[in-house]
């Protein structure tokens, strides 16, 4: 049985309230629970004379040195016991540590930047002439004590022709220069304060409101969102902290009521950025302090743009306002203890591998991700072709994309890389966000985004979009980011707040990397495009003009590298990764184009193009099922038999459930029901095809892994062998 210790300054846990609930959660969760003081603790036999709750009442005994100590009292007035609290430390592990003041969580974030960006301009009032200097340049400026709680003791200063207007609570007061500076003084007699400008928050009907984010680490030691609910100042108040009179709400009714449509999207950007936050906050203490923090608030704005304002980040925040939410606090807070009580080596060793990741990091070594819909194995192996050419490099083995291969990556990169190449796969929110917190990228590239995995994101590819942009809000902010220009879906992305380089690749559109002048040459592309200020002429050894896109990507990421357009030259003549439009030459003049790995709408159409330039006679286009389409499976499928029959397709065979449907459309538009065949038997569309099939033929077989569409292309290898 684990045994929690819960830490307090206060003698009479009676006067601790929550101390009632986190007893009666920790004997439901199986654990054995006391309340103590510092005083009480015996370093000499190990023991601690504390409190534990039998029978509806606190009693004394004394206890073993627990497992575990939940610290739960006020840093400051625990500091005449120091001493006592580090030697604790050195023997049991605590559940959290101070993450600090707000100025100096505030400070932790600049420095770090990734965060930098959502941070209000804030400074130490040194002096009332420093407080002038800073109300001259916002004009209306908040002032507050550097660990003020709970909204006390803030003022909301604005300045005027003549005069300053200063609000406090709800009560407004004109004060001239001489009086304010007279306020002011006062204040700084007391403590240090802090200046911000006041960046509000506005409700339709006029009132302020803020968002408070409480995240906690659950029972497997993972971050959580507990609870995000608004908080709403009183008419006439601009301070929405409950306990100036704020009061709260659910969240989703007040988003639908205060942003509509967009009420969906805004409730998953402050999950997403109140767990990345705490991810960030907990990564910084591994690195700076080798301790881990379980527990934050954060107090978030949204200004007229919908942008988020971090206006401070609190320590061991309040409960939220509901008895419900309350529980679920002291619930993650018990099994969180638990937790830790079981797991301090593996701890332990998580901060050792986040350091040792950090200091690879703070080199200069390239640490490049690549994700789309389409595209991202076969951009990865140009580019590490590339830089092979003079570097030593990690590359990610072909179609090793998932998080837990990510986790192997990160074990496998050691000091004698000079570049590591990766791509980071995606069929759900929130995958690549794993991706990135493992290895963070400081070069990202979006191929694309296309309906892949679009049936997981209720056929709204603009939540593809969405997932796909945790790349970039995940990879170093100052960062190298490539997308492609011509693809109309990625002006979904969130790169607005991206502080970094932004770089396009493109063919059809103006473009920082574009090539033109494209050729199908013998299987390959040959295309010219301008490098270091000259025209150049390249040659790609695999089929089809999206390839030529994803070679762009890694001519873009190898320029800004450095590497000549010779070795860029040499390095385009990769290794081309398996069954990607590879051709094979049968007897009799028959050519099979293989192209199983993945199957979507673009990529089919991309397979479509090739079939259509490279066949000499007559060409055959063998498709199976596309998976995770979803709602959009009919429309999409209907797309693909009509391209498949203004391509001037001459054979259409499909394989797979509901695939028929791509053969009605291309006949809806013309295409002879005689030239259109449907199978759900792989042995019946292999008899067919050893009929049907003769001299000059050019077939395409096109299919995801799952529908194992490889076999048919086995068997046209094997029957109609040279």
């Amino acid at each position: 049985m684990t045994i929690i210790g819960m830490l307090h300054h206060r003698l009479d846990p009676k006067t601790v309230i929550k101390s009632y609930a986190y007893a009666a959660v920790a004997r439901a969760e199986g654990a054995q629970f006391f309340y103590f003081t510092p005083k009480s603790v015996n370093f000499e036999d190990r023991t601690i004379k504390g409190k534990v709750y039998e029978e509806g009442q606190w009693q004394e005994k004394v206890m073993p040195f627990p497992d575990v100590i939940y610290n739960a009292g006020s840093p400051e007035k625990l500091a005449v016991s120091k001493w006592i609290i580090e030697k604790l430390k050195k023997e049991i592990p605590f559940t959290t540590y101070s993450i600090g003041n707000k100025w100096n969580v505030m400070e932790r974030l600049k420095e770090a930047k990734e965060f930098a960006s959502y941070l209000i301009p804030t400074d130490t009032v040194r002096n009332v002439g420093a407080f002038h200097k800073f109300i001259d340049t916002y004009e209306k400026v908040v002032f507050k004590p550097i660990d003020g709680r709970k909204g006390k003791g803030i003022y909301f200063i604005s300045k005027n022709e003549s005069a300053f207007e200063v609000r406090k609570d709800s009560e407004n007061t004109s004060y001239s220069k001489s009086e304010l500076n007279e306020l002011l003084s006062e204040q700084l007699s007391t403590g240090t304060f802090i200046m911000q400008p006041y960046i509000q928050s506005m409700m339709k009907s006029g009132q302020v409101f803020d968002f408070r984010l409480h995240v906690q680490k659950n029972g497997e030691g993972k971050w959580v969102v507990t609870t995000i609910y608004p908080r709403v100042a009183p008419k006439g108040s601009i301070i929405p902290n409950i306990n100036n009179g704020g009061f709260t709400n659910y969240l989703d009714p007040f988003l639908e009521q205060e942003f509509k449509e967009e009420a969906y999207n805004i409730r998953r950007i402050l999950e997403h950025f109140s767990l990345s936050l705490a991810r960030h906050l907990d990564e910084i203490q591994m690195l700076k302090f080798g301790e881990v923090i379980d527990e934050i608030g954060i107090d978030v704005g949204l200004d007229e743009h919908q942008k988020i304002w971090i206006y401070e980040v609190n320590w061991r925040p309040g409960c939220p306002p509901a008895f419900y939410l309350e529980l679920d606090v002291v619930l993650h807070t018990i099994q969180y203890a638990i937790y830790i009580a079981k797991n301090q080596e593996h701890i332990k060793n998580e901060i050792v591998e986040r350091k040792n990741k950090h200091l690879v990091a703070k080199s200069d070594l390239p640490i490049i991700a690549i994700t789309g819909s389409a595209g991202k194995t076969t951009s990865k192996a140009f580019l590490a072709s590339i830089l092979s050419k003079k570097w030593n490099i990690f590359e990610s083995k072909d179609y090793w994309n998932t998080t837990e291969h990510t986790k192997k990556h990160a074990e496998e990169i050691n000091a004698s890389h000079e570049a590591v190449v990766l791509e980071y796969g995606m069929a759900y929110p929130g995958i690549i966000t794993n991706h990135c917190r493992i290895i963070q990228p400081n070069i990202s590239v979006v191929t694309n985004i296309g309906l892949a995995h679009v049936g997981n994101f209720d056929g709204d590819i603009r939540k593809v979009a969405l997932a796909k942009s945790e790349l970039i809000h995940g990879m170093d902010q100052n960062g190298l980011l490539v997308v492609n220009k011509d693809d109309e879906n990625s002006k979904y992305l969130s790169m607005k707040q991206f502080k970094g380089e932004i770089l396009t690749v493109g063919i059809h559109s103006e473009a920082d990397y574009r090539a033109y002048g494209i050729r199908y040459k013998n299987n390959g592309m040959s295309f010219k495009m301008k490098l270091k200020g000259r025209v150049i002429s390249l040659y790609i050894p695999i089929l089809g003009e999206h390839h030529v896109y994803n070679a762009l990507n890694a001519i873009a990421v190898a320029d800004q590298l450095g590497f000549t357009p010779r070795e860029i030259k040499a390095g385009l003549n990769f290794k081309k990764p398996p069954r990607r439009l590879t051709v094979y030459n049968c007897r009799d003049q028959i050519t099979v184009i293989d192209d199983t790995v993945h199957s979507h709408p673009q990529g089919v159409k991309a397979a479509i193009d090739v079939l259509s330039n490279i066949g000499k006679n007559r060409k055959i286009a063998i498709i199976g099922q596309m998976r995770e389409l979803g709602e959009l499976r009919e429309e999409e499928y209907r797309k693909v038999g009509e391209y498949v029959s203004e391509q001037g397709i001459d054979l259409l065979i499909t394989y797979g459930f509901r695939t028929e449907e791509i053969g009605a459309a291309a006949k809806a538009i013309g295409m002879n029901q005689s030239n259109i065949y449907h199978f759900i038997n792989k042995e019946e569309l292999h008899a067919l095809l050893e009929k049907i099939v003769s001299r000059d033929d050019t077939i395409l077989v096109k299919g995801a892994s799952k529908t194992n569409m490889f076999d048919t292309v086995k068997f046209l290898d094997q029957t109609f062998k040279a």
